[in-house]
């Protein structure tokens, strides 16, 4: 396992990591975390948000052998939760700590501090051109946070590919961990959220490599019948990367993992890996290294079908689920 620096941070991160969303047994997710530390993988990323997955991690945390960076985030406990109520942020520090067994925590995020309407972390100008002008009593907590030493560095979980921008520029944070926006098909992080968070040397961190479940497997039944929610044009996009699945011989989520190793801006992948057999697929695509030049070639030709989310396509690609219609308009 190849090891990095985490930007500005002085950890040394592996460039396979684990995400918390614990949806599988304990005693499975526990096995598998343990595959991850025993092959090199160094550091976990939780969240309050992802069910009960501090709590569970906190009864494995300590039988885990071996080195474990940990990192979670504020986000929606304790109910009410009140983003910008200092006592409510200094209850739901405690209440992690206590979940997670832990006095110190190496990464505290701020999460989707670039949705309001989900979370409301900041007192900000209308024009969110003034990067500076970013401030909510979420940063003052963070602050004393860091001088206590109950935490080492701050950082920020976004989904979005422009509005985060601002807050990346703030300097504040030593850490962004980008998710939905950076993958085969999707890559609209790199046109400004990686360049900003290299300029300001954060710790990049990149979530949702399989997109969710939408490049995990392939759906060539359903891709093929175009559902309602499947533009014309993804629909093409997709026929050609199961095209080139099949020119390669290869597993679209062996692609699509490999191409995210493949991106040297990005210091570390966090794979949703609740299983043993996802630890060790996820293993096997990393030790085959990086994509070859001619093959990151015509990914990027494929991408540049689609280079921009089709108005209104569904956030999360619902090829198994169950799906309404657009959102309600604001």
């Amino acid at each position: 396992m190849e090891y990095v620096k985490l930007g500005r941070t002085d950890l040394n991160v592996s460039r396979m990591v684990m995400g918390g969303d614990v949806r599988t047994p304990r005693e499975e997710f526990a096995a598998a975390l343990q595959l991850a530390v025993d092959s090199g993988v160094n550091l976990i990323d939780t969240a309050p948000a992802y069910g009960n997955s501090e709590e569970v991690l906190g009864t494995i945390l300590p039988e885990i052998k071996g080195e474990l960076y940990v990192s979670t985030k504020f986000s929606n406990d304790p109910q009410p939760f009140l983003p910008r109520d200092r006592d409510c942020l200094m209850r739901a520090v405690e209440n992690s700590l206590t979940r997670l067994k832990r006095d110190t925590i190496d990464i505290w995020m701020v999460h989707e501090p670039d949705r309001p309407y989900q979370y409301d972390w900041w007192e900000r100008p209308q024009d969110l051109n003034h990067p500076e002008e970013y401030y909510g009593p979420v940063m003052d907590v963070l602050v004393d946070l860091k001088s206590q030493g109950v935490i080492k560095y701050t950082g920020i979980g976004g989904t979005t590919a422009y509005e985060i921008v601002p807050i990346i520029e703030s300097g504040f944070f030593d850490v962004i961990l980008t998710a939905f926006n950076y993958s085969l098909l999707w890559q609209e992080a790199a046109i400004e959220v990686i360049p900003a968070a290299k300029k300001q040397n954060m710790g990049i961190l990149l979530g949702s490599a399989l997109q969710q479940g939408a490049l995990a497997k392939r759906y060539d039944v359903q891709v093929k019948a175009k559902p309602a929610w499947l533009s014309k044009p993804r629909q093409q996009q997709y026929l050609k990367l199961y095209e080139l699945c099949d020119d390669l011989k290869m597993d679209v989520a062996d692609l699509a993992m490999r191409f995210a190793f493949s991106n040297p801006d990005i210091h570390a992948v966090v794979t949703g890996a609740g299983k043993v057999k996802n630890v060790e697929r996820n293993l096997a695509s990393y030790e085959k290294g990086p994509l070859p030049a001619d093959v990151l070639k015509r990914i990027d030709e494929i991408y540049r079908m689609v280079p921009f989310r089709p108005f209104e396509e569904s956030f999360f690609m619902p090829f198994t689920r169950p799906y309404k219609g657009p959102r309600a308009v604001h």
